[in-house]
């Protein structure tokens, strides 16, 4: 082991393994974990490594195992055996390793979800990654803290089942349900799921964090399923899978005409042409040609053989030559005003949409209005 005895002398091995004191084994142990940690090692040089380190984890001082735990958390030199020794330890030990750690396999997380009490699910919730095996474990075994942790971890992969088994489990845990609605992308089913689940406390959370608009929070909350679904489209960001979730809609019949409507006159015209597509059963690629490259008659035809009513024709026309007759033009708020001007366009237009899609959308246009004038005012008296 000459590369690492270069670094570390036979007196530090030696108080290693004889050292009279806790504190002076752990003076050692430090050193030769810095030393294994910075060393470039051979084959050789990480077999003679790794049986240091198994003496180590079995030294009877917690402040050896500590040197340990703390100094390689998250080092790949570990041995799988080791880590899943110091996990056992104490949580001064346990606790570090489990957090960081690649020596342990996804089983082995899974294991420990498992068996380990609420403590060390919380650690592994929090670690860099997490597979759907680990996720899985924790959606099913892990406290509210541990869940709550996951759910809120960017880089924890869950599978749609382990989420609706979080959403079964914690119904009731404001917190739990916060964590799940703040994830970057839901399933759709999970989408509609936390819409029935929301109340009063979840709004103001999420008002209070700026993750949605105070208007679209009471939506979800008080709102209509059918305008608290426009509104979660444009929460998540004009949904990250449009045609999982309006295919999810159709199955739960809860895709109609009036939500296209309120939908494409919002700007949400990939929402519109896979609602289409959905309807009559054609292509979304012809789909979106009949809109958009057909001529006068293509938008007519598509929407007859979706089988849309005839009396709100005129509107949907409305909305979509309003929509090819404005651009982003790549400032600030961008999406915001051309949803604005959408709005502003389409009601300015003779239409037939029924009065409570219209008061709908002069609800929307009044609250981007207030919106404007507020971020204008504050610009004055910036």
């Amino acid at each position: 082991m000459s590369t690492t005895r270069s670094a570390l002398t036979e007196a530090d091995i030696r108080t290693l393994v004889r050292g009279a004191t806790a504190d002076e084994r752990a003076a050692a142990a430090y050193k030769l974990c810095r030393a294994v940690e910075a060393a470039p090692l051979s084959d050789e040089d990480r077999e003679t490594a790794a049986e240091i380190l198994r003496v180590m984890a079995a030294d009877a001082s917690e402040m050896v195992r500590r040197a340990l735990a703390v100094t390689l958390k998250a080092s790949p030199l570990v041995p799988r055996d080791v880590a899943l020794r110091l996990a056992r330890d104490v949580e001064s030990i346990s606790l570090p390793m489990l957090s960081f750690s690649p020596a342990f396999t996804d089983e082995d997380l899974a294991t420990i979800v498992r068996l380990g009490g609420p403590v060390r699910q919380l650690a592994i919730a929090r670690r860099p990654m997490l597979s759907r095996t680990v996720t899985g474990a924790i959606a099913a075994h892990g406290g509210a803290r541990a869940v709550g942790a996951a759910c809120a971890n960017d880089n924890a992969d869950f599978a749609e089942a382990a989420l609706q088994q979080v959403l079964v489990r914690f119904e009731k845990h404001e917190r739990v349900l916060a964590a799940v609605a703040y994830r970057n992308a839901l399933p759709p089913s999970i989408a509609e799921k936390l819409i029935t689940l929301v109340g009063d406390q979840l709004r103001d959370h999420l008002i209070a964090h700026h993750a949605v608009e105070p208007e679209t929070a009471l939506g979800i909350a008080a709102g209509s399923a059918e305008r608290a679904t426009v509104d979660l489209v444009d929460q998540a960001g004009r949904a990250p899978d449009v045609r999982g979730f309006v295919a999810h809609l159709a199955a739960e019949q809860r895709l109609t005409p009036s939500l296209l409507l309120r939908a494409l006159a919002n700007g949400h015209m990939a929402f519109f042409e896979w609602g289409v597509a959905e309807f009559s059963g054609v292509p979304h690629h012809r789909t979106w040609l009949m809109i958009h490259d057909a001529g006068p008659l293509g938008l007519r035809a598509i929407y007859e053989r979706a089988g849309l009513p005839a009396r709100l024709f005129p509107a949907f026309r409305a909305a979509v030559d309003t929509f090819h007759s404005l651009e982003f033009d790549g400032g600030a708020h961008d999406l915001e005003r051309f949803q604005e001007r959408m709005l502003q366009r389409f009601l300015t237009q003779p239409q037939s949409a029924a009065r409570e899609d219209v008061d709908y959308l002069l609800d929307r246009m009044d609250a981007a209005s207030g919106r404007t004038r507020a971020e204008a005012e504050a610009a004055q008296t910036a």
